[in-house]
């Protein structure tokens, strides 16, 4: 990663445009903060969520926080922006200037949290959180009833969720209504981190509200694309609360559909699959999928946890190749199949689409 964001500053640079202010926004890997931090003094660092994912790397999120901690410590100058609804983010014992976003308002009514939820105890006295709201997984709206520890104060917030649909959301943040093309929870949370991040470098509102509206989805994160006459929307999933948002999307589908489940076990997808049974595959059998297909290197782990799940077996189609894949796609009866595809699975399969002309561009 370190290399990889030293050639994108190198491949930007121009001796001849110093006139020109200009924002490099960096993606950073959770273990590498530590690294980029020892050269970079962000002006502003932001952390979305922290959900177990590749288990086999990072171990539970206590031990994710501490590897993020590592790299922003170095940086006490950089401004922090994070997640509120995250109770990890809250009670940082660190120098730099801390702003919290986050929602004032859930469509889930339940304040219970979810048996296989992370993050559920304080991180202060070890009780048992409590929920005024929980938006999804561990967020939401907690407080400690034994210490006192609680979300601290929100300077951006989603007021409202006006609409969502599996292909876009209308929200109102800080009295002002934001659209978006993704459906999903969890792009809102997106977007309002991206909005806070503006907002902290005095971006207006109407230009913040032109890129949402201009930004459109790609690289497997709800990308469509068309193979012969079907509609295929692809959707990265690396761990079970992503997982169980892009089921919560596809779930509000209203059009008849299939769905494809990619399975891989290589490093960059984790090579602990067992995260796949605390995945709520459950609630895809009020959905009444046309067709389910099955693919990746660990298609019969896939399809075992579909079975358990209770998923029509007579409906589940197992491909071994991304030939077969794709001609069962495009015999599909349903008007969107949707594949659901762990990181190395995506990358893969994109490749082939490539090589056959589904996709043009392969980054």
């Amino acid at each position: 990663m370190l290399p990889g964001i030293v050639s994108c500053f190198i491949s930007n640079y121009k001796f001849n445009n110093k006139t020109q202010e200009k924002y490099a926004v960096i993606e950073v890997d959770e273990a590498n903060v530590k690294f980029i931090t020892e050269y970079i003094t962000p002006e502003v660092i932001t952390i979305t969520n922290l959900f177990r994912d590749q288990l086999d790397r990072y171990g539970e999120v206590y031990t994710t926080l501490n590897k993020i901690m590592e790299g922003i410590v170095k940086v006490p100058e950089s401004t922090l922006v994070l997640n509120g609804d995250e109770s990890l983010l809250g009670n940082l014992d660190i120098k730099n200037p801390i702003v919290y976003y986050g929602f004032t308002t859930s469509n889930i009514t339940n304040k219970e949290i979810d048996i296989n939820a992370d993050a559920k105890f304080c991180k202060v006295c070890k009780s048992p959180y409590k929920y005024n709201f929980i938006t999804y997984n561990h967020l939401g709206d907690f407080y400690c009833d034994n210490c006192g520890y609680s979300r601290p104060l929100l300077t951006y917030r989603v007021e409202s969720i006006i609409s969502a649909s599996s292909e876009s959301s209308s929200f109102k943040i800080n009295n002002t209504v934001f659209n978006i093309n993704q459906g999903g929870v969890y792009n809102i949370y997106n977007a309002l981190c991206a909005y806070a991040v503006c907002k902290e470098l005095n971006i207006e509102d109407e230009y913040i509200q032109s890129s949402f509206s201009n930004q459109s989805s790609s690289f497997g994160r709800q990308e469509i694309i068309n193979i012969g006459s079907k509609k295929v929307k692809i959707i990265l999933v690396k761990n079970p609360a992503g997982y169980n948002q892009a089921i919560d999307t596809v779930m509000l589908n209203d059009s008849s559909a299939s769905a494809a489940f990619l399975l891989n076990d290589n490093y960059a997808d984790g090579t602990d699959i067992s995260w796949i049974w605390d995945v709520n595959f459950e609630k895809l059998t009020s959905l009444n999928l046309k067709e389910i297909f099955i693919g990746g290197d660990r298609l019969y782990d896939m399809a075992v946890r579909l079975k358990i799940a209770g998923l029509d077996k007579d409906t589940l189609q197992l491909k071994d190749s991304y030939e077969q894949l794709t001609e069962g796609l495009s015999k599909s009866t349903a008007d969107i199949t949707y594949i659901f595809a762990t990181y190395t699975a995506m990358i893969n399969y994109r490749k082939y689409l490539h090589s056959k002309g589904y996709i043009e561009k392969l980054w």
